[in-house]
């Protein structure tokens, strides 16, 4: 049918131009006005024949669909099998984790044969995650998926000292890196970025078999070697040059920080160890049935050195990061909240590992599909959604400010004191970002699903409040 339908699109346009030429050449065409009459009703013809030509393949295109979605409605109701985890913490409060929140075990695709993103929680690594396959993810025609579809790493290292955050980003028509570091002894932040063409960008098409992440320009450069099917990563990055700096004080404020750079370095390099199960999830999002943000994340502990302004500063014994993969398609208009902490610290009068990820974003349904989580050592417990407040807009920022994180059921009862914000903000018109990655200290506590309580006071806090519209 559908050859056919193209065929009979190709004769009628071409015996519209053989008809078109032979008027115009016909020697009884001989007045200026007869010319002009047969120029503009052929054009108004072939605007017609295009109107409808759209018209037939949008209506094909919407049909298309509504048989796709028949089909990932079918596929998404065939059971699941949940894999046994020996590793989850459950108790009381598991009552308030749903099911679809389990670990399943893990297809060797992300997506499938017929372009359908599979949704869930998962057991380990994705051995293929090419979302560039995905049928209809947006309302544009799947030629522009490469354009939507936006593809990150990151690694988040808590250091005695200090707190790195180091990041490389394909968003489809553009690409960028960024270093960011906060000294906890004066409170001060750093910020290195670089903007890119999208083809500088090298996401790894895994995160296994030693698939490597990477980024380089003339001054900087990032680079994930990632093997974690052996639980494992390499991490180095380095920038030198041009550099966001905001000392710590009482007048601080976010408009300030924008004008202030200095010539600044950094340089690193870290071996990373897991400590934990990984948090490996498929979130649906929404304005279409196959839109998935998908997002790994590990808790490492790690061993390496990072310089910064000549400054060295050595790993120990308390020293870990995480790692977050991330790829999907964003809405539009997009937003998330998170905040982290990751370390070794006394929790309850014993001193042992500890990070937890709580995440606020697009999910069409988050009480089945979130990314919150707390990692102990080879252990993990999950958590519910939860929603953020903060006492100051981010873009109103000035030297302090305090955001409050909470859910349902008493499980997630966290407040984080603000001292250090980076902005990153910018105006592209049909492209804008508003970007802000905070740093701090922790109050208050988390249960895990049998009810024992962890005490966050003093902890490092590391969160971002994300808005962009692409």
């Amino acid at each position: 049918m559908k050859v056919f339908s193209l065929y009979l699109y190709i004769l009628i346009l071409s015996n519209f131009f053989e008809i078109t030429f032979q008027k115009l050449e016909s020697s009884d065409v001989n007045n200026k006005e007869q010319k002009h009459y047969n120029y503009f009703s052929n054009i108004w013809i072939l605007l017609s024949l295009l109107i409808f030509s759209s018209f037939y393949f949008i209506y094909k295109r919407k049909l298309n669909n509504k048989n796709f979605q028949k089909y990932i409605e079918q596929e998404n109701s065939k059971p699941i099998i949940y894999v046994n985890n020996n590793d989850e913490i459950r108790g009381e409060y598991s009552k308030y984790i749903s099911q679809k929140r389990r670990k399943q075990k893990t297809p060797k695709k992300l997506v499938d044969e017929r372009g359908i993103i599979i949704f869930g929680t998962f057991e380990k690594e994705f051995e293929e995650m090419d979302l560039l396959r995905a049928n209809g993810p947006t309302r544009l025609p799947n030629f522009f998926n490469k354009y939507k579809l936006t593809l990150w790493e990151v690694g988040e290292v808590n250091l005695k000292d200090g707190v790195l955050l180091g990041a490389l980003c394909d968003m489809g028509f553009s690409g960028f890196h960024f270093n960011m570091f906060y000294d906890k002894r004066t409170k001060s932040t750093y910020c290195w970025e670089t903007k890119v063409l999208n083809n500088n960008v090298k996401i790894s098409k895994n995160l296994i078999n030693g698939n490597i992440a990477e980024l380089k320009t003339k001054n900087s450069y990032i680079k994930f070697i990632n093997n974690f099917e052996k639980g494992e990563c390499l991490m180095y990055g380095k920038h030198i040059g041009k550099c966001l700096l905001s000392p710590y004080d009482d007048t601080i404020k976010v408009d300030n920080i924008n004008n202030n750079y200095k010539q600044c370095s950094i340089e690193y390099e870290f071996k990373m160890e897991r400590l934990s199960k990984p948090s490996v999830v498929s979130l649906p999002f929404p304005y279409s049935n196959n839109r998935a943000l998908y997002s790994q994340k590990d808790f490492f502990k790690i061993t390496g050195k990072l310089k910064i302004n000549g400054e060295e500063m050595l790993t120990d014994e308390n020293t870990t990061a995480l790692i977050d993969d991330h790829r999907g398609y964003y809405p539009r208009k997009a937003h998330y909240d998170w905040l982290t902490t990751m370390g070794k610290f006394n929790i309850n009068n014993k001193k042992q590992y500890f990070a937890f990820n709580l995440t606020h974003n697009q999910s069409t349904d988050e009480e089945s599909y979130n990314e919150n989580i707390i990692w102990l050592e080879k252990k993990t417990s999950l958590l519910p959604p939860v929603k953020f407040n903060r006492s100051v807009p981010c873009n109103k920022f000035s030297n302090y400010s305090e955001w409050t994180v909470k859910d349902k059921y008493d499980m997630v009862n966290v407040k984080f004191k603000v001292y250090g914000i980076i902005p990153i903000v910018f105006d592209y018109c049909l492209f804008k970002l508003d970007y802000y990655i905070t740093f701090g200290v922790l109050e208050g506590y988390l249960r895990d699903e049998e009810g024992k309580k962890y005490n966050l006071d003093g902890m490092m806090g590391l969160g971002e409040d994300k808005t962009l519209l692409i």
